[in-house]
């Protein structure tokens, strides 16, 4: 089993993908979802959280990234970030999703970056205004931010676009559709919720029109 499918069914055994086609829920994007994936449960559970960890290292060596920093984004990203930075023996910081209102009021904390490569890491991309907010915070204090690695991206096109724009590669250890695929394959959503959720996958904006 590649680590695509690996990570997909890591999550699913973990209870990190719910399946609400009833009860639609609305992201921060704006974006109405009869799905969503929780990446926060996975410091709960270590065996499954060893797979991504171990994806995200095989991905940095494959794809000769060899970053001097690891940066997470407050505050789903920091668990991971801080604990590839540990498996690498490679400095880590995080990114605030705004400044504090007091202090230095930094929004990148544990460390110098400037001059410094680094590679974000994100649990989720949606559609990758955060992430991109964040790598715009690691440039104004002088990093260098070629690319960019996530748990699980929804595979958006604007999502694609925007990462294009903003010439930063995005890596992802996993994608929705795997994910689905892997639920279906457990049996843990029937075939009328899966072809919501698939329509979904394909008309995110407007699946939820009138429906919450």
């Amino acid at each position: 089993m590649d680590t695509a499918h690996k990570v997909a069914r890591a999550l699913i055994e973990i209870g990190a993908v719910g399946f609400t086609v009833e009860k639609p829920i609305t992201f921060v994007s704006g974006i109405v979802a009869p799905t969503y994936v929780d990446n926060r449960k996975f410091p709960f559970h270590p065996a499954q959280w060893r797979e991504v960890l171990q994806g995200f290292k095989e991905l940095i060596e494959s794809n000769n990234l060899n970053p001097d920093v690891i940066a997470g984004v407050e505050a789903a990203g920091i668990p991971h970030s801080a604990a590839l930075g540990f498996l690498l023996e490679k400095p880590s910081v995080f990114i605030r999703k705004k400044p504090k209102d007091h202090g230095t009021k930094k929004r990148v904390e544990g460390g110098n970056v400037s001059g410094k490569r680094v590679l974000l890491i994100e649990d989720l991309v949606t559609t990758g205004g955060s992430s991109l907010n964040a790598v715009q915070a690691l440039k104004d204090e002088g990093a260098e931010v070629p690319a960019a690695a996530v748990i699980v991206t929804y595979g958006f096109p604007e999502s694609v676009q925007a990462f294009n724009d903003a010439n930063v590669k995005l890596y992802a250890l996993t994608s929705f559709p795997v994910i689905l695929e892997e639920a279906i394959a457990l049996g843990k959503i029937s075939e009328a919720d899966a072809a919501e959720v698939t329509a979904w996958t394909k008309d995110p904006h407007g699946w939820g029109t009138g429906r919450v």
